[in-house]
């Protein structure tokens, strides 16, 4: 007699599948199930049988040599519809088993009784049987029906017992896997921060992903104009497997295989042994241990032009946050190479700015030499000459920082390196960094000092030293930033008697509002300004 239909109920077999109980090695709490059946009923063989779409498989045993059977020969089956114990004294009486494989043959079962395993939402997985191999026209005892009804219950909780230790350590393995991502993501941040090379880029990030994904390969691929190739980078790859970097020719591996990427979508395949795009492509992936792969499209512009690559070495599910985890760092990678190119660009800009930057300066050189050629004191012609050198050099050193600002060292070590013996200067402060302007201004101070100190001051004569010290005090809006021009060893400097455009310029400070110090000694000048912070990087 065939199964009852309930045996195939989709609820019943979704139920029945989310135990993930089928085919997994014994295990002791089920084992001294059926031995205690044994033992109660009173009989050589005792089952848990969990019956499927197309067989019954016992997840414990005893008597029977047996792990599984068809489902024409389950008596269990027919327990599944049954509200209570299914007796049956004798099989070959009974009109759904007498014709039974196991009663008509080996091992000619006589008796059974089995008890519904029901869980909690009514869905009836197999039964907890004990077996004879003689009839038993009395069945079961009173007590022993009842024991294993309770034993039936006990097999149950132990399922449900099961499944929730699963699912509490598959939560704890996600929780993991979470935090390796998020690790991984943080990871790859602070290496891309620091990459200055769009390789320096893809080693970072295709590291990070094979350590946190566990996988046989990651890499970085470039499309060619044709999109016929792609230009593999060095690649990472786990213990044992080789290197894909190189040249490859697309079409070797799917005609169709990366049409998708190029449109900007994501390609995810388990496994290439099954999935239609590659079935006919299997040998040259196996070749390169793959056997799942997955590949994210790297936009720039609207366009596809490289891809994030990874490869496992066995079938291989892809969960959504695996996926995600890839498209962020895909993402990422696309946000780093953009920034190395805005960089490289503004070099670029910056370099042809110099350029003409320094064509102008020299132009307003020979300008001026020109028109003041027939002027008979050539200092002030020259004075005007070294400060337009002091303000080409100054720009340079912007430059460097893409004209936004400029460190004050930097900045000091420029308007210094006029004089040959830089030893002579002992130079120390903090990291400052000042904004445009307030940077100008600092370069044309500190020209006029170290002039002023190599024509009358320390720097006049063999012995003297100069110092320049900065420092930044308070915090916040209320932060002031001072520097100290201390000469030393040098002839007496006099007060100046006449204010020229040097002295002027020395007097309005770094910010143009007079917040500056002079004092003539014996020993050479000292100088001290100080500014608003905030006012100077702005």
């Amino acid at each position: 007699m065939n199964p009852p239909d309930y045996t195939h109920d989709r609820d019943r077999l979704a139920a029945l599948e989310s135990f993930a109980i089928l085919d997994t090695p014994p295990e002791q709490g089920f084992d001294d199930i059926v031995e205690l059946t044994t033992l109660i009923c009173e009989t050589p063989v005792a089952l848990v049988s969990l019956v499927s779409h197309d067989r019954q498989w016992f997840k414990a045993r005893i008597g029977f040599a047996e792990c599984q059977t068809d489902l024409n020969s389950s008596v269990c089956a027919h327990a599944l519809i049954e509200p209570d114990l299914l007796v049956v004294p004798d099989l070959t009486a009974d009109e759904r088993s007498k014709r039974n494989p196991l009663v008509t043959g080996e091992p000619h079962i006589r008796f059974y009784a089995g008890v519904p395993l029901r869980t909690a939402d009514g869905h009836v997985l197999g039964s907890l049987c004990a077996i004879d191999i003689r009839p038993r026209p009395e069945g079961l005892s009173p007590a022993q029906a009842s024991a294993l009804r309770i034993l039936g219950r006990q097999v149950v909780a132990q399922l449900e017992l099961r499944r929730a230790v699963a699912q509490r350590d598959g939560l704890l393995i996600e929780q993991k896997g979470a935090e390796i991502r998020r690790n991984g993501l943080l990871e790859i941040g602070d290496r891309l921060r620091d990459a200055t090379s769009i390789a320096d880029i893809t080693r970072a990030a295709t590291a990070v992903i094979g350590q946190t994904l566990r996988v046989g390969r990651a890499a970085f691929g470039r499309f060619d104009e044709t999109a016929e190739f792609v230009d593999i980078e060095p690649d990472w790859t786990a213990e044992g497997v080789q290197s894909a970097a190189g040249r490859h020719r697309i079409a070797e591996y799917g005609d169709k295989l990366l049409d998708g990427v190029m449109r900007g979508e994501m390609l995810v395949i388990p496994d290439v042994m099954t999935d239609p795009a590659t079935a006919g492509y299997i040998e040259p992936l196996l070749r390169l241990d793959i056997r799942s792969l997955v590949n994210v499209p790297v936009i720039d512009h609207g366009r596809t032009v490289a891809m994030l690559i990874v490869h496992a070495a066995e079938p291989r599910d892809w969960p959504p946050e695996t996926l995600t985890y890839l498209r962020n760092i895909a993402d990422r990678i696309e946000m780093g190479v953009a920034r190395l190119r805005a960089e490289a660009q503004q070099r670029l800009l910056n370099h042809e700015l110099s350029h003409r930057m320094k064509n102008t300066m020299a132009l307003v050189q020979a300008v001026a030499s020109q028109t003041l050629k027939n002027v008979p004191d050539k200092t002030p012609v020259q004075a005007f000459s070294d400060r337009l050198l002091a303000l080409s050099m100054a720009h340079d050193v912007l430059l460097r920082q893409d004209w936004q600002s400029a460190q004050v060292r930097s900045i000091v070590e420029t308007a210094i390196c006029i004089f040959d013996d830089v030893g002579r200067f002992d130079v120390s402060g903090e990291k400052v960094t000042l904004g445009s302007r307030a940077a100008l201004s600092l370069a044309l101070l500190l020209h006029e000092l170290t002039t002023n100190a190599v024509k009358y001051g320390a720097l006049s004569n063999d012995g003297g030293r100069v110092e320049i010290v900065w420092a930044v005090e308070g915090i916040g809006a209320e932060a002031l930033f001072r520097l100290r021009w201390r000469e030393s060893g040098g002839p007496a400097v006099p007060t100046p008697t006449r204010q020229g455009f040097g002295s002027r310029l020395l007097k309005m400070g770094l910010t143009g509002t007079g917040d500056a110090r002079l004092s003539y000694h014996s020993s050479g000048v000292e100088a001290d300004f100080a500014a608003s912070l905030v006012e100077l990087q702005t």
